[in-house]
């Protein structure tokens, strides 16, 4: 099937799987995720890659849920979430991620906020340009983390931290987000392709079953407790009463 809003290109056991909505900042859609977990699905089962690097086209990694398009579906965020369709094709991109054969490396480019925090949040590993920028904008917004971010934030840079970033909303570098764990390591932007490409050209020279045995069991070993965590996230319902505001205020201002 043709992609429109990704692009897959595979060489030498390293999978690339790009996020193309640039004009958008490949903010994430249900088509642009459904898209995105077919091609995870179908490169899992390849015995000719080893690795997979997850990234985005133009000036960011994606710039988290498509609020336009999420006001034009009519879904009913009063609860602060984003609605069923968007849920269930995230999470089975980030499903994939975790838990595909392949390692998974997030190729962080630039704009990394919120739900696309929460996508990258379930690869393996994460290298990011040090002028990029993380966000968790949940409360700003005045919506709840539906995809993990509860969960795998705090395994990431700590429990306060991870409250202090969600709480605040605020925006951080890809250097700080080095410096608290949320990255493995932090490169100049123009050096960032080549610096993901030495890292994923190692990994595709050892065994790709050895690789699939290590993934299985660290993940094994991260996430205990992780599965009730992310059930009680995606199941429990709050009253957020000023979320139909804030996302008009940002839409407003994303127009001028």
């Amino acid at each position: 099937m043709a992609q429109e809003f990704i692009i897959t290109e595979v060489a030498d056991g390293v999978a690339t799987v790009t996020f193309n909505r640039p004009d958008a900042l490949n903010a994430l859609t249900i088509d642009l995720l459904r898209e995105a977990s077919d091609a995870l699905a179908e490169l899992s089962a390849r015995d000719d890659v080893s690795v997979v690097v997850l990234t985005g086209a133009g000036r960011a990694f994606s710039a988290g849920v498509d609020l336009k398009a999420l006001q034009a579906s009519g879904q009913d965020v009063s609860a602060g979430d984003v609605g069923t369709e968007l849920n269930s094709a995230a999470r089975r991109v980030q499903k994939l991620l975790s838990e595909m054969p392949q390692a998974t490396i997030a190729k962080v480019n630039g704009f990394c906020f919120t739900g696309a925090l929460e996508i990258m949040l379930a690869c393996d590993i994460t290298i990011t340009a040090d002028e990029a920028k993380f966000g968790d904008t949940h409360a700003m917004i005045g919506l709840r983390p539906t995809w993990g971010m509860t969960q795998r934030l705090s395994r990431k840079v700590g429990m306060m931290r991870a409250k202090e970033l969600s709480f605040t909303a605020r925006t951080i570098t890809g250097t700080e987000a080095a410096s608290y764990g949320l990255a493995l390591e932090s490169v100049p932007r123009d050096q960032l392709d080549a610096h993901v490409a030495a890292l994923a050209a190692a990994m595709a020279t050892n065994s790709s079953g050895s690789i699939a045995a290590y993934k299985d069991l660290y993940r094994r070993s991260e996430n205990a407790g992780l599965d009730d965590g992310l059930t009680y996230e995606a199941e429990t319902t709050y009253e957020i009463t000023d979320v139909r505001e804030r996302m008009a205020a940002i839409l407003s201002r994303l127009k001028g």
